[in-house]
């Protein structure tokens, strides 16, 4: 399969991303959105990252990132990929840029909650290295379980 050409940037999520992380959330997932008002916090939190992949044409992307003082553990809280963005390699770009982020705070390892029927994001976690250790019944707002993922994080140079 050929390589698919990256013409997206990743970059930190600005105030004026705000409506498209909004847009973004609610067309990504059916329950368990972020409010306005929880983006600004995430926004300029020292305790969390809110990272965009952005084009041209606007964002493709978005991930959410929480950090503990005195842990050496980075959650994803939250990643989603705009329809139109599919298959051009965003999710792992994103994903990548967070693993960066985690090493950069001297996180060690990077773990997510993922929904028990979204195999297509299981996949792609297992495919970059996530292992599966734990699940959370009823973990979201419409009752469905979650697995729990971690991935130890090296800095590859």
């Amino acid at each position: 399969m050929p390589a698919v050409p990256v013409d997206f940037s990743i970059r930190p999520a600005l105030d004026s991303d705000l409506d498209a992380l909004l847009a973004l959330e609610r067309a990504a997932f059916t329950s368990d959105h972020l409010s306005p008002r929880q983006y600004r916090q995430h926004l300029h939190s020292a305790s969390a990252s809110v990272l965009a992949a952005v084009d041209a044409d606007g964002l493709l992307g978005k991930a959410v990132v929480f950090y503990r003082a005195g842990s050496d553990i980075a959650r994803l809280y939250s990643i989603a990929v705009a329809e139109r963005a599919r298959g051009r390699g965003v999710a792992k770009a994103l994903l990548a840029a967070v693993e960066a982020a985690a090493l950069h705070r001297h996180c060690l390892r990077l773990r997510l909650e993922v929904r028990k029927d979204n195999a297509a994001a299981i996949a792609l976690y297992e495919r970059l290295g996530f292992q599966r250790f734990g699940e959370k019944r009823g973990f979201y707002e419409d009752g469905v379980d979650a697995w729990r993922y971690e991935k130890r994080l090296t800095d590859k140079g």
